[in-house]
């Protein structure tokens, strides 16, 4: 970019985090940034009151409800279009990811070496032990990710995705649920997208605790994946 990003827009996608929308919500402002921070949240149908708190967050952030449950890259999609920031970043209000980790994930756009910058939970940050499977599934939809678009990346399935807004606003994103994720890798690793990956910290979630994602999901992001080399 010709001039020095002055603003970074956090997506927040939320679906019933009524127990968690407010903490996350609070670290987010309060990480130290050189850059402003525009916070746009898309409640994506909750039914367990996280939309009464939303509405009462005035000023706070940019909140826009769908009417129905309609899955994260739907969310995602909205809480683009209401992107004003010359960055973006994906936030999930769960938890799971620390926003103390945005200073290292903007290193790289800031400075003028990336386009794009994937935070890697597998890069040595400290994470909670949790599901080997889960572990196992995401090794397994990266190793195709690289396969089939030539990249060599560490974890395609991380929610911190950092991006120039110019570059990925112009890229037609279709996917309504979690396939969101590949089809996003796939297509910047169509443009050419310049990709860094950073490590980050991660406190998974145990489906007790509020987890949503299912080995169905996979299946997504493996359709995801083989429709999007071909087709874009």
């Amino acid at each position: 970019m010709s001039v020095m990003p002055r603003t970074l827009s956090v997506l927040i996608p939320v679906f019933n985090e009524k127990a968690t929308v407010l903490e996350l919500l609070r670290r987010v402002e309060a990480v130290p940034l050189s850059v402003a921070k525009q916070i746009v949240i898309v409640d994506d149908g909750s039914t367990d009151g996280t939309r009464e708190l939303l509405k009462d967050l005035g000023a706070r952030a940019k909140v826009v409800l769908h009417e129905r449950n309609r899955g994260k890259g739907a969310a995602l999609r909205t809480a683009l279009a209401h992107a004003t920031g010359e960055i973006a970043i994906i936030q999930d209000a769960d938890l799971e990811y620390d926003p103390a980790d945005y200073p290292g994930l903007l290193v790289p756009i800031l400075d003028g070496r990336a386009d794009a910058v994937y935070g890697s939970r597998f890069l040595g940050g400290p994470h909670r032990v949790l599901f080997f499977w889960h572990y196992f599934g995401n090794m397994v939809f990266t190793l195709i990710t690289n396969v089939l678009y030539n990249i060599n990346l560490t974890d395609m399935g991380t929610c911190y995705k950092v991006f120039l807004t110019e570059k990925i606003k112009v890229i037609p994103l279709r996917s309504e649920r979690f396939g969101i994720e590949a089809e996003i890798t796939a297509k910047i690793c169509k443009r050419h997208l310049r990709i860094y990956e950073v490590p980050i910290s991660y406190s998974g979630r145990t489906y007790e605790e509020g987890k949503k994602i299912t080995w169905k999901d996979g299946f997504s992001y493996l359709v995801c994946l083989l429709r999007y080399r071909v087709l874009d």
